[in-house]
């Protein structure tokens, strides 16, 4: 199957007698939303195209209704780097970082990277690694290596229009399994360029990389920006307020009004909204 690397695609692959499996994911339309919702400096928006693409890639271990996040907590002027996704494939992010700062003094330091599986049904899981240099590759390569004991690589890309990722893992192996395969495999993958993963067509790169490999590309599922923020959930986090400090609001400024973050869609609530907020507290 033939991908167009200009489409917001995730798409599937493996080999033939090995335990390896592997994902490509582009981010062009998906991404430059985010972009135009945010004026992020050069060093930022890098970051979360990277961060989307990582998140892209984890997206194929979803298979049930919920949400994987990826969040990263920096100690330096860049403070946080967010992606979230669903099982459909359905992506937003966000950055904080200190504004006001020139874009030459941003930088991505040491800290934490949190992932968080919270499905619609069952147990919401979290797991947490060091991240260093704010190198998303480099530390979901640890996690997946401690926490799963699975053999993983990923290569990121992004230029500041278009985003990339690249993903191989080491499943557990079954009898007749390639035992040289990954060292292979993985060596023959960290030829990719960056150039290569934004721009190459999914079978063209493939080729590239594993002529004298028996892969198999699978259908590939489509990526898009999807912000999940509504009245009523914004409605919901006002609820933790307290009516009191609302309306106290809604005499100062004539109505409450808030912006998601992610999106920048503005919402308000005037005094009447806000009675329907405590319907427990408006019986007579």
């Amino acid at each position: 199957m033939t991908a167009n690397n200009s489409a917001d695609t995730l798409q599937r692959f493996s080999f033939d007698n090995t335990n390896i499996r592997g994902e490509v994911a582009h981010l062009n339309a998906s991404y430059r939303e985010v972009l135009n919702r945010h004026q992020y400096p050069g060093i930022v928006a890098k970051g979360v195209g990277e961060l989307m693409a990582a998140t892209a890639l984890l997206s194929a271990n979803l298979k049930f209704a919920g949400r994987l996040t990826l969040q990263i907590r920096l100690t330096g002027n860049v403070s946080l780097l967010q992606a979230e996704t669903n099982e459909k494939g359905q992506l937003r992010a966000i950055a904080r970082y200190e504004e006001g700062t020139d874009a030459s003094e941003l930088t991505l330091t040491d800290g934490q990277m949190i992932i968080t599986i919270e499905p619609d049904v069952g147990q919401r899981y979290q797991g947490i690694t060091l991240i260093k240099g704010g190198n998303v590759a480099g530390a979901l390569e640890d996690y997946f290596e401690q926490s799963e004991q699975l053999g993983s690589r990923f290569w990121l890309a992004c230029d500041g229009n278009n985003a990339a990722g690249f993903m191989l893992q080491q499943m557990p192996s079954s009898e007749g399994d390639d035992p040289d395969a990954w060292d292979r495999l993985s060596h023959l993958a960290s030829t990719l360029k960056d150039e290569e993963l934004l721009t190459l067509n999914n079978d063209v790169l493939l080729h590239r990389l594993y002529h004298e490999e028996d892969a198999r590309i699978y259908p590939g599922s489509e990526l898009s920006f999807f912000c999940t923020c509504s009245k009523d959930r914004i409605g919901s986090a006002l609820h933790q307020l307290g009516k009191p400090e609302l309306l106290q609001i809604v005499e100062e400024q004539g109505k409450v009004s808030i912006n998601c973050d992610f999106c920048q869609q503005a919402y308000s609530f005037d005094r009447a909204q806000i009675e329907e907020l405590f319907p427990e507290q408006n019986i007579q």
